[in-house]
């Protein structure tokens, strides 16, 4: 039998800024996503190097480019696994992340 080992996921985080709302293209919304995920992260002791596992959902995949550039922005190497998905989104958003953080 194998233990579980806590795993902090965060699971469809957007890109709300501080006043409650979504704005800006995929590039501006990645960075305010991944920002957001920063902070709870933190509340963990935790930071986006603790980071292994992305799954990204776009809602053009034109948007793919500053996606990334955002994406790569936020990280360091080694970088976390990432898939990236293709998808529309319930609420008026172009990127939607869920994470998995490695605990310390």
């Amino acid at each position: 039998e194998t233990p579980l080992t806590y795993c902090p996921t965060l699971s469809g985080e957007l890109g709300f800024g501080p006043d409650g709302t979504i704005r800006g293209d995929s590039g501006a919304q990645t960075t305010q996503t991944l920002a957001n995920i920063a902070a709870t992260l933190a509340t963990e002791g935790l930071s986006l190097k603790d980071d292994v596992s992305c799954t990204c959902y776009l809602t053009d995949k034109a948007d793919f480019a500053g996606f990334n550039e955002a994406y790569r922005a936020a990280f360091s190497a080694p970088l976390p696994v990432r898939s990236t998905v293709v998808c529309d989104l319930v609420l008026d958003a172009r990127v939607e992340i869920t994470v998995i953080a490695k605990a310390r």
